[in-house]
């Protein structure tokens, strides 16, 4: 069995970008890490402006997206584990959203 370990202390975001297809974290430890926008369904669903619109949370250890109502944790970034939400809860937020225009 494999453990793995994290330093909490290089777990620290300086940068964020929300690509089409991926979600791309920039680390204080000079890091960059990514992983398929698919592993986060409200990110995935937003607008360019609403993923464009996020802020670091607790000094840097996690990220924040007010308009997605979206919380993602660096640690859970680089653990690779994407979004726990379930599909019904993701269901109930997409009826929610006001209808964009395609």
């Amino acid at each position: 069995m494999t453990t793995l370990i994290l330093d909490s202390a290089a777990l620290k975001a300086t940068a964020v970008n929300v690509t089409d297809d991926s979600l791309v974290v920039e680390l204080a430890d000079g890091r960059s890490i990514s992983a398929p926008l698919a592993w986060y369904p409200r990110l995935f669903h937003g607008t360019v402006a609403e993923r464009g619109h996020s802020r670091f949370i607790a000094g840097g250890e996690g990220i924040h997206w007010p308009d997605l109502d979206e919380d993602i944790s660096i640690e859970g970034i680089v653990a690779g584990r994407p979004s726990g939400e379930s599909p019904r809860s993701l269901q109930r937020w997409l009826k929610s959203r006001p209808a964009r225009n395609a």
